[in-house]
């Protein structure tokens, strides 16, 4: 009998690059996602069609890293294979159509939400659908971090896998889920595809965690959560560093986080803007993830500069994910986002700018 699931995707709220030093997050699964129909077979072969992809397979005998597959659904799909029969779970064979609403380029964390799917599936046909969602969320990150080639930290997975907005804390392991409705707030929270390419920038996004773990390791700590903060600032540093500037970031933004989920709770929307743009700052001027010279791609940038323009005194707007390339996010009161999306589409293009809604 064919079963189906949604799986959604997530948008980062707070804690931008926060995760992988085991600092605060605050992320939330929203109404976009994948949609599988699926069943189980006896085949030994996992068959994978998502709309608009040629369908692939994966042998259960066949579940070691493939370096040639990195960054594909078919890495993906082997990993949660894989990471399931290491953990002791329950694998098996099955088909599935897979449909999906997230815009390409959104930002909105496909490959996290694609990999929690999966992990959904081998739940409901193979574990009594029992496997914890926090269990499929770590399952999916050490997929992603092996099979898929991505250094990430569990954020985007969590937010997929649990389906709603989060509070973490990784050096506690402190999960709280958050009531958050920006349309109460009278605001539209919405993101802007700026056009840039992911293509090449593996080695920009390593190197932030690697900036960190260096300076972490100059306090014989292995991520900057364990580092005391007061120690940190004591040292007087130059902003001319960039592992500085970035260990900078990491504890501007996690002292932040735990403000902006406040003001969440509390439904404090001019608090929560004055605090996402000083996220956004941060980003930009300290750990620097906006261009890079892998590319020299300057759109995200542009996206960033042009946001200041339409909305300084009125909203707020920062990268929103990993950067370098790819999206805005940006968040105002309801009754200017139709001015707001105009101008951006006219710069980026029709259909490039859309209102997000929390799951």
């Amino acid at each position: 009998m064919k079963k189906t699931i949604f799986t959604p995707g997530r948008t980062e709220l707070a804690g931008n690059h926060t995760d992988h030093q085991k600092g605060r997050i605050l992320a939330a699964g929203v109404s976009l996602g994948l949609t599988a129909v699926f069943e189980e077979n006896e085949s030994g072969v996992v068959t994978i069609h998502s709309e608009g992809y040629e369908q692939f397979e994966v042998k259960l005998a066949q579940l070691t890293p493939m370096p040639a597959e990195f960054g594909s659904s078919k890495a993906l799909t082997r990993g949660m294979l894989s990471v399931f029969k290491d953990w002791g779970l329950n694998i098996g064979s099955f088909h599935a159509e897979i449909r999906s609403t997230l815009p390409a380029g959104s930002g909105l964390s496909s490959s996290a939400a694609f990999s929690v799917l999966i992990g959904k599936i081998l739940s409901t046909l193979y574990n009594d659908s029992r496997v914890d969602p926090v269990v499929i969320a770590r399952a999916a990150q050490e997929a992603e971090n092996r099979f898929f080639g991505k250094p990430c930290g569990l954020m985007d997975q969590l937010a997929c896998s649990l389906g709603h907005c989060v509070y973490v804390d990784f050096s506690t392991n402190e999960i709280t889920p958050i009531e958050a409705d920006f349309s109460e707030m009278g605001l539209t929270l919405c993101l802007t595809d700026t056009g840039g390419s992911h293509a090449g920038l593996d080695s920009s996004y390593a190197r932030i965690p690697n900036d960190m773990v260096y300076i972490a390791n100059l306090f014989d700590r292995g991520v900057l959560a364990d580092v005391d903060p007061a120690a940190f600032w004591a040292k007087g540093w130059s902003k001319e560093d960039r592992p500085v500037r970035r260990a900078m970031h990491f504890f501007g933004e996690n002292e932040r986080v735990p403000k902006m989920r406040d003001a969440l709770i509390a439904k404090d929307g001019e608090t929560y803007m004055k605090l996402m743009n000083e996220s956004g700052r941060s980003s930009e001027e300290l750990l620097n993830n906006i261009v890079t010279s892998a590319t020299g791609d300057t759109k995200l940038a542009e996206g960033l500069a042009y946001s200041r323009t339409l909305l300084e005194g009125k909203g707020a707007w920062r990268v929103h994910g990993g950067g370098f390339a790819g999206c805005v996010q940006a968040l105002m009161p309801t009754e200017f986002f139709p001015v707001y999306q105009k101008e951006m589409e006219m710069k980026f293009g029709e259909g490039k700018c859309w209102e997000i809604k929390l799951a």
